[in-house]
């Protein structure tokens, strides 16, 4: 190698030496992250490879878990704690009661029943034994603002046997008499073979003749029994039973 190459050569590998000799510090490089910067101060060793995703930035909160909004559960209240469910004690069809009686009630029951009243039958709803004891209760309550009965469910398949006993022996209370069932403590009667035809004519025409008696002695004379039975405070509930057989109706009526 000549002289002037040695020189040149000498002039080369000092100035690839001057940098490294400048530089106080180094800046890591990360796959992918663009050129080296150097900016003159200490060592800056940042790794954004495993932050980045889809070409964003990661922030990092300091560890703390992200909030999902989408499972956050719901107070749970669970069912109410009383269920209500149906009414304890059925009281057959509710029948229709205007202001002015709900007026003359606000006191309590009455001494005496209003004089004349026939409220309008309740609707037939297609059971005539719930029909029977809404009944009774409307002329409780819209004659004399009297509580209502309670229905006796359980008490209404001896009061059919009761009237069905009594038609076949064309004797009133013939069933309640020999006790051929649990009939209860009182029992009021429409018979059939004196005219009743049917289950209907027995609610709305029949209990209308019972309530008609009014307060008097029990069994007169003219006597009073059947709306005594029928406005008793003694009694809490009525089972009505119904037979039918050649077009004449017998219906009872069994208080408990």
């Amino acid at each position: 190698m000549s002289r002037r190459h040695r020189s040149v050569l000498a002039l080369l590998i000092v100035a690839l030496q001057l940098p490294a000799l400048a530089c106080t510090g180094q800046l890591s490089r990360t796959e992918g992250r663009g050129p080296e910067v150097d900016s003159g101060g200490p060592v800056v060793d940042i790794d954004l490879g495993a932050a980045r995703d889809s070409g964003g930035t990661a922030v990092d909160l300091g560890g703390a878990a992200p909030m999902d909004l989408g499972t956050t559960p719901t107070a749970d209240l669970g069912r109410p704690p009383v269920d209500m469910g149906r009414p304890p004690v059925d009281m057959g069809t509710r029948p229709p009661v205007d202001m002015g009686t709900i007026a003359a009630c606000a006191g309590g029951p009455l001494a005496l029943p209003i004089a004349g009243c026939m409220p309008t039958p309740v609707p037939d709803t297609g059971d005539p034994h719930a029909d029977c004891v809404a009944r009774i209760n409307q002329f409780r309550y819209q004659c004399q603002c009297l509580p209502p009965l309670a229905r006796w469910t359980d008490g209404e398949a001896c009061a059919d046997m009761n009237a069905s006993y009594d038609q076949m022996a064309m004797s009133a209370h013939a069933g309640f008499s020999a006790r051929i069932c649990g009939s209860g403590s009182a029992q009021n009667e429409c018979p059939g073979w004196l005219g009743w035809g049917s289950v209907s004519s027995t609610i709305s025409g029949c209990l209308q003749q019972m309530w008609d008696e009014g307060p008097g002695d029990f069994y007169g004379p003219p006597p009073h029994g059947h709306y005594i039975n029928m406005s008793s405070s003694g009694y809490s509930r009525v089972a009505c039973g119904f037979y039918s057989s050649g077009g004449a109706t017998t219906a009872v009526q069994n208080f408990q």
